[in-house]
Protein backbone atom coordinates (compact mmCIF):
# COMPACT_ATOMS: atom_id res chain seq x y z
CA UNK A 1 0.00 0.00 0.00
CA UNK A 2 1.09 3.52 -1.28
CA UNK A 3 1.62 6.10 1.81
CA UNK A 4 -0.86 9.00 1.16
CA UNK A 5 1.73 12.27 1.21
CA UNK A 6 0.38 15.25 3.45
CA UNK A 7 0.02 18.63 1.76
CA UNK A 8 0.01 21.79 2.73
CA UNK A 9 -1.94 24.13 0.40
CA UNK A 10 -3.20 27.83 0.31
CA UNK A 11 -1.48 31.52 -0.07
CA UNK A 12 1.35 28.92 -0.87
CA UNK A 13 1.09 25.05 -0.68
CA UNK A 14 3.42 23.26 1.47
CA UNK A 15 4.66 19.58 2.34
CA UNK A 16 5.29 18.67 5.50
CA UNK A 17 7.74 15.64 5.90
CA UNK A 18 5.54 13.22 4.26
CA UNK A 19 3.41 16.34 3.20
CA UNK A 20 3.18 19.14 0.41
CA UNK A 21 3.06 23.02 1.08
CA UNK A 22 1.47 25.31 -1.80
CA UNK A 23 1.79 28.75 -2.36
CA UNK A 24 -1.63 30.36 -2.35
CA UNK A 25 -0.13 33.01 -4.82
CA UNK A 26 -0.30 30.75 -7.65
CA UNK A 27 -1.52 31.56 -10.96
CA UNK A 28 -3.28 29.46 -13.98
CA UNK A 29 -1.25 30.29 -17.22
CA UNK A 30 -0.29 29.29 -20.32
CA UNK A 31 2.15 26.51 -18.69
CA UNK A 32 5.06 28.01 -20.42
CA UNK A 33 5.50 31.38 -19.51
CA UNK A 34 2.43 33.16 -18.03
CA UNK A 35 3.40 36.37 -19.33
CA UNK A 36 1.41 37.60 -22.71
CA UNK A 37 2.98 36.59 -25.75
CA UNK A 38 5.77 38.53 -26.62
CA UNK A 39 9.32 38.70 -27.99
CA UNK A 40 11.36 37.73 -24.72
CA UNK A 41 15.01 37.39 -24.85
CA UNK A 42 15.84 33.59 -24.57
CA UNK A 43 18.21 34.61 -21.60
CA UNK A 44 14.91 35.76 -19.18
CA UNK A 45 12.91 32.66 -20.16
CA UNK A 46 12.40 30.01 -17.05
CA UNK A 47 14.95 27.69 -16.74
CA UNK A 48 13.51 24.38 -17.52
CA UNK A 49 13.83 20.51 -17.26
CA UNK A 50 11.21 18.41 -19.42
CA UNK A 51 8.94 21.48 -19.18
CA UNK A 52 9.18 22.66 -15.51
CA UNK A 53 10.63 25.74 -14.71
CA UNK A 54 12.11 27.99 -12.37
CA UNK A 55 12.65 31.61 -12.43
CA UNK A 56 14.56 33.91 -10.36
CA UNK A 57 12.34 37.38 -10.38
CA UNK A 58 13.53 40.77 -8.82
CA UNK A 59 11.18 43.61 -8.84
CA UNK A 60 8.90 42.87 -11.80
CA UNK A 61 11.37 41.28 -13.95
CA UNK A 62 13.30 37.99 -14.29
CA UNK A 63 17.09 38.31 -13.77
CA UNK A 64 19.04 37.18 -17.04
CA UNK A 65 20.05 33.58 -16.90
CA UNK A 66 23.81 32.62 -17.94
CA UNK A 67 24.36 28.50 -19.06
CA UNK A 68 28.23 27.97 -18.06
CA UNK A 69 30.32 26.06 -16.72
CA UNK A 70 27.88 22.92 -17.47
CA UNK A 71 25.82 25.35 -15.06
CA UNK A 72 23.19 27.57 -15.14
CA UNK A 73 23.79 30.96 -13.48
CA UNK A 74 22.12 34.81 -12.86
CA UNK A 75 23.28 37.36 -11.37
CA UNK A 76 23.05 38.91 -7.66
CA UNK A 77 22.75 42.30 -6.82
CA UNK A 78 23.35 42.81 -3.08
CA UNK A 79 20.28 43.57 -0.80
CA UNK A 80 17.92 42.92 -3.72
CA UNK A 81 14.73 41.21 -2.91
CA UNK A 82 13.86 38.38 -4.81
CA UNK A 83 11.11 36.05 -5.94
CA UNK A 84 11.34 32.14 -7.22
CA UNK A 85 8.60 31.44 -9.66
CA UNK A 86 8.00 27.76 -10.69
CA UNK A 87 6.20 26.65 -13.82
CA UNK A 88 3.98 23.06 -14.00
CA UNK A 89 3.75 22.47 -17.96
CA UNK A 90 1.51 19.10 -17.37
CA UNK A 91 -2.07 18.05 -16.91
CA UNK A 92 -1.65 17.21 -13.21
CA UNK A 93 -0.37 18.97 -9.98
CA UNK A 94 3.04 18.37 -9.00
CA UNK A 95 4.77 18.70 -5.33
CA UNK A 96 8.19 21.05 -5.30
CA UNK A 97 10.86 20.59 -2.66
CA UNK A 98 12.61 23.91 -3.02
CA UNK A 99 15.76 24.56 -1.48
CA UNK A 100 18.11 27.69 -1.25
CA UNK A 101 21.60 27.51 0.26
CA UNK A 102 20.51 23.95 1.27
CA UNK A 103 17.43 24.58 3.14
CA UNK A 104 14.39 23.99 2.70
CA UNK A 105 12.29 27.09 1.82
CA UNK A 106 9.00 25.59 4.22
CA UNK A 107 10.63 24.91 7.18
CA UNK A 108 14.68 24.87 7.02
CA UNK A 109 15.46 21.43 7.21
CA UNK A 110 18.05 19.63 5.16
CA UNK A 111 16.48 16.55 3.95
CA UNK A 112 16.47 14.40 0.84
CA UNK A 113 14.29 15.80 -1.82
CA UNK A 114 11.98 12.91 -1.69
CA UNK A 115 11.54 13.16 2.09
CA UNK A 116 11.71 17.30 2.04
CA UNK A 117 7.90 19.17 2.70
CA UNK A 118 7.15 21.04 -0.63
CA UNK A 119 5.07 23.41 -2.67
CA UNK A 120 2.18 21.97 -4.93
CA UNK A 121 1.53 23.79 -8.52
CA UNK A 122 -1.65 23.32 -9.96
CA UNK A 123 -2.04 21.66 -13.35
CA UNK A 124 -0.28 24.06 -16.60
CA UNK A 125 -0.11 26.84 -13.77
CA UNK A 126 2.76 28.60 -11.84
CA UNK A 127 3.33 29.75 -8.04
CA UNK A 128 5.60 32.46 -6.66
CA UNK A 129 7.44 31.36 -3.82
CA UNK A 130 8.63 35.22 -1.91
CA UNK A 131 10.29 33.67 1.12
CA UNK A 132 11.19 31.54 4.10
CA UNK A 133 7.89 29.93 5.49
CA UNK A 134 8.08 30.78 8.60
CA UNK A 135 4.65 29.82 10.10
CA UNK A 136 0.90 28.57 8.43
CA UNK A 137 0.06 32.81 7.85
CA UNK A 138 3.78 34.20 7.63
CA UNK A 139 7.10 34.04 5.36
CA UNK A 140 10.00 36.17 5.12
CA UNK A 141 11.40 37.31 2.19
CA UNK A 142 13.93 36.26 0.16
CA UNK A 143 17.06 38.80 -0.94
CA UNK A 144 20.60 38.31 -1.37
CA UNK A 145 23.21 39.53 0.34
CA UNK A 146 26.57 38.37 1.73
CA UNK A 147 27.15 34.45 3.26
CA UNK A 148 28.03 35.92 6.95
CA UNK A 149 24.33 37.57 6.64
CA UNK A 150 23.15 34.86 5.22
CA UNK A 151 20.14 32.79 6.84
CA UNK A 152 22.12 29.72 6.41
CA UNK A 153 24.43 31.12 8.13
CA UNK A 154 22.40 32.37 10.83
CA UNK A 155 21.65 28.46 11.50
CA UNK A 156 25.11 27.29 11.45
CA UNK A 157 24.58 25.55 7.79
CA UNK A 158 26.58 27.55 5.93
CA UNK A 159 28.06 24.70 3.63
CA UNK A 160 25.61 24.91 0.47
CA UNK A 161 25.09 28.49 -0.04
CA UNK A 162 24.81 30.03 -3.62
CA UNK A 163 22.52 27.36 -5.23
CA UNK A 164 18.85 27.30 -5.82
CA UNK A 165 17.43 23.90 -6.24
CA UNK A 166 13.79 22.67 -7.49
CA UNK A 167 13.05 19.10 -7.50
CA UNK A 168 9.47 18.10 -9.20
CA UNK A 169 6.81 15.17 -8.24
CA UNK A 170 3.87 14.45 -10.12
CA UNK A 171 0.72 13.56 -8.49
CA UNK A 172 -0.62 10.02 -9.45
CA UNK A 173 -4.04 10.86 -9.03
CA UNK A 174 -5.60 13.14 -11.49
CA UNK A 175 -7.67 14.72 -8.54
CA UNK A 176 -6.07 14.71 -4.89
CA UNK A 177 -8.76 14.88 -1.85
CA UNK A 178 -7.81 18.38 0.36
CA UNK A 179 -8.17 17.88 3.34
CA UNK A 180 -9.22 20.96 5.80
CA UNK A 181 -6.47 22.75 7.95
CA UNK A 182 -4.64 20.44 10.55
CA UNK A 183 -2.38 21.66 13.05
CA UNK A 184 -1.12 24.67 12.09
CA UNK A 185 2.90 25.18 11.57
CA UNK A 186 3.72 27.27 14.62
CA UNK A 187 5.81 24.32 16.15
CA UNK A 188 7.73 24.70 12.86
CA UNK A 189 8.01 28.02 13.35
CA UNK A 190 9.16 28.01 16.87
CA UNK A 191 11.36 25.35 16.31
CA UNK A 192 13.22 28.08 13.21
CA UNK A 193 13.15 30.72 15.43
CA UNK A 194 14.73 29.53 18.47
CA UNK A 195 17.46 27.98 16.21
CA UNK A 196 17.81 31.57 15.34
CA UNK A 197 18.04 33.08 18.85
CA UNK A 198 20.56 30.33 19.67
CA UNK A 199 22.52 31.77 16.60
CA UNK A 200 22.14 35.26 18.23
CA UNK A 201 23.07 34.51 21.40
CA UNK A 202 26.37 32.50 20.43
CA UNK A 203 27.23 35.69 18.31
CA UNK A 204 27.18 38.27 21.49
CA UNK A 205 29.28 35.65 23.37
CA UNK A 206 26.15 34.25 25.52
CA UNK A 207 27.23 30.70 24.63
CA UNK A 208 29.82 29.12 23.14
CA UNK A 209 29.90 28.91 19.59
CA UNK A 210 28.73 25.96 17.97
CA UNK A 211 32.39 25.26 16.24
CA UNK A 212 33.53 24.27 19.68
CA UNK A 213 31.93 20.84 19.58
CA UNK A 214 33.96 20.25 16.56
CA UNK A 215 37.16 21.24 17.52
CA UNK A 216 39.46 18.45 17.27
CA UNK A 217 40.64 16.04 14.55
CA UNK A 218 40.05 12.76 16.48
CA UNK A 219 35.95 13.70 16.31
CA UNK A 220 36.33 13.17 12.61
CA UNK A 221 33.98 16.04 12.50
CA UNK A 222 34.61 18.57 9.59
CA UNK A 223 34.61 22.54 10.17
CA UNK A 224 32.24 24.19 7.79
CA UNK A 225 34.25 26.71 6.05
CA UNK A 226 33.88 30.57 7.74
CA UNK A 227 31.59 32.75 6.33
CA UNK A 228 32.71 35.26 3.37
CA UNK A 229 31.29 39.17 2.53
CA UNK A 230 32.29 39.01 -1.24
CA UNK A 231 30.50 35.73 -1.85
CA UNK A 232 26.63 36.06 -2.44
CA UNK A 233 24.18 33.88 -0.45
CA UNK A 234 20.22 34.26 0.66
CA UNK A 235 19.01 36.56 3.68
CA UNK A 236 15.89 36.19 6.16
CA UNK A 237 13.84 39.34 5.42
CA UNK A 238 11.05 41.35 6.52
CA UNK A 239 7.79 39.38 7.29
CA UNK A 240 4.83 39.03 4.89
CA UNK A 241 1.96 37.31 5.07
CA UNK A 242 1.69 34.05 3.10
CA UNK A 243 -1.20 31.33 4.14
CA UNK A 244 -0.73 27.47 3.91
CA UNK A 245 -2.85 24.47 4.57
CA UNK A 246 -2.69 20.98 3.77
CA UNK A 247 -4.18 18.44 1.39
CA UNK A 248 -3.74 15.04 0.31
CA UNK A 249 -1.41 13.86 -2.49
CA UNK A 250 -0.20 10.66 -3.99
CA UNK A 251 3.14 11.15 -6.12
CA UNK A 252 5.64 9.32 -7.77
CA UNK A 253 8.02 7.83 -6.62
CA UNK A 254 10.71 9.73 -8.68
CA UNK A 255 10.88 13.04 -9.91
CA UNK A 256 10.34 14.54 -13.29
CA UNK A 257 12.91 17.23 -13.24
CA UNK A 258 15.21 19.03 -10.88
CA UNK A 259 16.27 22.31 -11.46
CA UNK A 260 19.71 23.90 -10.00
CA UNK A 261 20.47 27.27 -10.22
CA UNK A 262 23.94 28.92 -9.34
CA UNK A 263 23.39 32.68 -8.08
CA UNK A 264 26.57 35.10 -7.55
CA UNK A 265 27.45 38.65 -7.23
CA UNK A 266 28.82 40.02 -10.55
CA UNK A 267 32.25 39.86 -9.71
CA UNK A 268 32.33 36.69 -9.10
CA UNK A 269 30.63 35.54 -12.48
CA UNK A 270 33.65 37.62 -13.83
CA UNK A 271 36.26 35.48 -12.40
CA UNK A 272 34.40 32.43 -13.16
CA UNK A 273 34.57 33.39 -16.86
CA UNK A 274 30.54 33.63 -16.91
CA UNK A 275 30.26 37.33 -17.75
CA UNK A 276 33.08 39.12 -19.84
CA UNK A 277 35.46 41.43 -18.00
CA UNK A 278 34.65 45.01 -18.38
CA UNK A 279 37.52 47.14 -19.41
CA UNK A 280 38.82 50.36 -18.68
CA UNK A 281 39.13 52.50 -22.01
CA UNK A 282 40.93 52.66 -23.69
CA UNK A 283 41.59 49.45 -23.59
CA UNK A 284 45.63 48.54 -25.56
CA UNK A 285 44.19 44.71 -26.12
CA UNK A 286 41.35 46.22 -28.02
CA UNK A 287 43.46 48.81 -29.98
CA UNK A 288 45.71 46.02 -30.97
CA UNK A 289 43.26 43.83 -32.12
CA UNK A 290 42.43 46.52 -34.40
CA UNK A 291 45.67 46.99 -36.38
CA UNK A 292 46.24 46.38 -39.90
CA UNK A 293 49.00 46.02 -42.22
CA UNK A 294 48.54 49.09 -44.76
CA UNK A 295 46.80 51.92 -45.18
CA UNK A 296 45.92 54.82 -47.58
CA UNK A 297 47.31 57.76 -47.88
CA UNK A 298 50.55 58.93 -47.85
CA UNK A 299 53.67 58.15 -44.93
CA UNK A 300 57.04 59.86 -43.58
CA UNK A 301 59.20 57.85 -42.47
CA UNK A 302 60.11 60.88 -39.97
CA UNK A 303 58.40 61.07 -36.55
Amino acid sequence: MRKAWRVLIGGALIFTTLGVIVSGQGNRGDGVSGRPKAQVDERHRPIREHGFGVEVLAGESARAKYPARGRVYVEAVEGEEYVLRLYNPSPVRVAVALSVDGLNTIDARRTTARDASKWVIPPYGSINVTGWQMSSTRARRFYFTNERDSYANKLGRASDLGVITAVFYRERREHAEIVQPPRPLESQTRDNERSETQRSKQQRGDAPPAATANKGSASGRVIAPEADDEYAATGIGRSVTNDVWRVQMDLESQPAATVTIRYEFRDALVRLGVLPRSYPQPDPLRRRERARGFEDGSFSPEP
